[in-house]
């Protein structure tokens, strides 16, 4: 069984490219993307791995404004010449997806979310964007109809899907018509340990876009000046972000895998404010023992337990934030660091590998079988 991995791209290590690592240390393969950032993938297991890379990395500014050449992406990974190959495993969140097969290749997608800015986030990317009237906007409109219609034609590639959560394998049954097997992303509770020592501050980590709602966050803190915050992640937002911040709130930027495990140890609770599909972060701060205070939509509602590993606020909106804290700030005793990580290690990455190696070679057998 000769196996290919497809990532959408590699431009640093997020919740994305944990479960692409997660993968290639079950199937050690080539790996096919549409770019890669040498300075950024240091350290990590892509360093010295054989990584194939699209016309898209030779492109002016491609590791900084990769996003600009989103026309390009769909043409770029069908690109990609993958007919040696018996088993074809695409981690996607955008095109990855889309590479083209023939009828003896087995193609199996992990997908992180259909495509956002396609379908869920659409208005809201033209919002953000400025996208909603001039020519500008009439260009993005129409692009992006003609990108949902290769993204649906592209979902008919694949033979089987996998979904971070049964929230985004509802959206692939609604956008691409297609069923999917759930397998929870890994979390690396051998890295994120238990810490019984918590300190008075809460912390919040984020890349800083629009949909992650950090600004929400901030300004919540910023009406609760006894209350400290550390914020850490970098992104467009972080000025417009820390312009809404007080004394009381505390930016790092971006920091390290081993910094930030030792802020998610000792934080009184971590605050996260986004719908997101799964949220690998809140889990790992779980991982560490620390009690999670969240939106209650998205895929976070199938791994935080109310009143046991955290708790929920019911509005993306500031004073939702603010009784949410308060609340917790009441009965913050009820959170025994022993249980939430117990809860964790239900997540671990171990698990993810057992559950993906059973699914996969489960469907390549079954496929070899439908052949003779």
């Amino acid at each position: 069984m000769k196996t290919a991995l497809l990532h959408d791209w590699l431009v640093g290590i997020a919740g994305g490219e944990k479960v692409l690592s997660a993968l290639y240390e079950i199937y050690p393969s080539p790996i096919f993307t549409l770019l890669k950032d040498e300075k950024a993938l240091r350290g990590s297991l892509f360093e010295k791995t054989k990584i194939h890379t699209s016309f898209i990395q030779k492109l002016p500014f491609a590791r900084s404004k990769y996003r600009n050449y989103l026309p390009l992406f769909p043409l770029a990974i069908e690109q990609f010449n993958l007919q040696e190959f018996d088993l074809i495993i695409s981690s996607s969140h955008c095109v990855a997806k889309g590479v083209l097969t023939h009828a003896n290749q087995l193609h199996i997608c992990y997908c992180h979310t259909p495509l956002r800015y396609g379908w869920d986030l659409y208005h809201a990317y033209l919002k953000e964007s400025n996208l909603r009237s001039g020519l500008k906007g009439i260009i993005a409109k129409i692009f992006l109809h003609y990108l949902r219609i290769w993204d649906h034609q592209a979902a008919a590639r694949v033979d089987e899907f996998i979904a971070n959560s049964q929230y985004v394998a509802l959206r692939i049954k609604k956008t691409y018509g297609r069923t999917a097997k759930v397998i929870y992303p890994p979390i690396d509770t051998d890295f994120y340990r238990l810490s019984l020592k918590k300190e008075n501050y809460y912390v919040t980590a984020s890349r800083m876009v629009p949909y992650k709602k950090m600004d929400l966050i901030v300004e919540a803190f910023a009406q609760m000046p006894d209350k400290r915050l550390i914020v850490i992640g970098d992104g467009p937002e972080r000025k417009k972000i820390e312009a809404k911040a007080k004394k009381n709130v505390e930016f790092l930027g971006y920091v390290s895998d081993e910094v930030l495990k030792e802020f998610l140890q000792t934080a009184k609770a971590f605050v996260f404010a986004a719908l997101e599909d799964f949220g690998i972060v809140p889990m790992e701060a779980m991982s560490c023992g620390t009690p999670v205070i969240a939106f209650n939509r998205g895929g976070i509602r199938e791994t935080l337990v109310e009143n046991q590993t955290g708790l929920f606020f019911q509005e993306q909106t500031v004073p939702s934030i603010i009784r949410a804290v308060q609340e917790f700030e009441k009965k913050q005793e009820i959170f025994a660091p022993l249980k939430i990580r117990h809860h964790a290690l239900s997540f671990s990455k171990k698990r993810f590998q057992q559950e993906c190696r059973a699914f996969i070679e489960k469907k390549y057998q079954e496929f070899i079988q439908g052949k003779k």
